[in-house]
């Protein structure tokens, strides 16, 4: 039987082989990304911009409390440029000093958001040019997720079809706040797809979306938007059980990136009571919501949150399933979780193990 441990802040030599499932690679300059377009949309960018449902063009809905939009102060390149934009400084930053095995590349950038959906669909291809090209390319422990014009079915079919057979790519990227709910089935081809080559879909929460960041509309706070990234993916994950997406699609792997996790048990609590008084009004979903969450999601980590009594964080990590948790650092922002110091819980070392890599390496076939 094995023994549960106290976490502490560990030495770099206690943590190998850590997986870190949300590392975020910016534009060494704010044009970057025009050297992936064809001249066409070169063309387009320049004469009209990018117009997305952000408030702001441009820039960020709230203002963040660093320099760079919410950056570790020590993540600036010393030779110059963005932070995550130097791969050699992220490789000696993040990679050498955590020690992270793997890191899954989460681009945010507005392709996906577009009003103009054609432009939006190059913009996509674009970084996922750029993604090979800069990091995923020269970088092996690094990993590139397949980004897509969700609203463009047809067209996020074609871009995975053309990405699939080049492993450095182990997932697709799908914002939350889409257009209509995500169980909606003109998503669906995209879920067939992801299902048909095994590959998970990442919902990022992030900045932008089609849909404010709350239910109730544009927020007035920072502090509030990062509060409220669990909203969006609680629609998710109810939309997707609720719209019969499991049932159709029994193995398509989900993941819920950088929306915390402690909200999961009283809304599985609240769907399966639910269920069970109201199921005629969906017979497609067979079973209980539980069932498909226990199946069908996985949860990165960060922001961990954090309550008094450290044993009440634990006993949610029991309820969820540590096999269901992977482990994030969200470099380079400035709420980045060091895997030297995160989760002081009494995890068994097969527990540890799961979170910091095993969950991730069985997830993105990273063997």
């Amino acid at each position: 039987m094995e023994t549960p441990v106290l976490e502490r802040s560990s030495e770099k030599s206690q943590i190998q082989g850590v997986v870190d499932c949300d590392v975020h690679p910016a534009f060494s300059k704010p044009d970057q990304l025009l050297d992936y377009l064809p001249e066409r949309w070169k063309t387009h960018v320049r004469d009209f911009a990018v117009r997305t449902a952000n408030p702001l063009l441009g820039t960020l809905p709230y203002p963040r409390m660093t320099p760079g939009n919410g950056m570790r102060r020590d993540s600036w390149p010393p030779n110059g440029g963005p932070p995550a934009s130097d791969l050699a400084f992220l490789q000696q930053q993040l990679l050498e000093e955590c020690n992270i095995d793997y890191g899954i590349l989460q681009p945010l950038a507005a392709g996906s958001m577009a009003f103009n959906q054609e432009l939006g669909a190059a913009l996509c291809a674009a970084l996922n040019d750029w993604q090979i090209d800069k990091f995923a390319g020269p970088e092996p422990r690094l990993k590139a997720s397949i980004c897509i014009s969700q609203e463009d079915a047809k067209e996020s079919v074609a871009e995975i079809d053309r990405r699939v057979t080049d492993r450095r790519f182990v997932q697709i990227a799908m914002p939350p706040r889409t257009l209509e709910p995500c169980g909606r089935r003109r998503y669906w081809p995209i879920y067939e797809a992801a299902e048909h080559y095994g590959l998970p879909i990442g919902l990022h929460t992030s900045a932008f979306g089609y849909r404010p960041n709350t239910p109730s509309g544009w927020s007035s706070f920072y502090l509030e938007e990062h509060y409220a990234a669990s909203n969006s993916l609680q629609t998710v994950l109810s939309s997707m059980i609720l719209e019969g997406v499991f049932e159709q699609f029994p193995k398509l792997k989900i993941v819920l990136v950088e929306g915390g996790f402690s909200w999961l048990p009283s809304l599985v609590w609240r769907l399966d009571r639910e269920w069970k008084r109201m199921r005629d009004e969906v017979p497609h979903v067979k079973r209980k919501p539980s069932e498909y969450v226990r199946e069908n999601f996985w949860y990165t980590t960060q922001p961990i949150e954090e309550p008094e009594n450290n044993r009440h964080l634990l006993d949610i990590l029991r309820w969820i399933g540590t096999d269901r948790l992977m482990f994030s650092t969200d470099y380079p922002h400035w709420d980045f979780d060091d895997p030297r110091f995160a989760f002081k819980v009494p995890l068994t070392p097969a527990e540890r193990s799961a979170i910091f890599r095993d969950n991730a390496v069985e997830l993105f076939g990273l063997k």
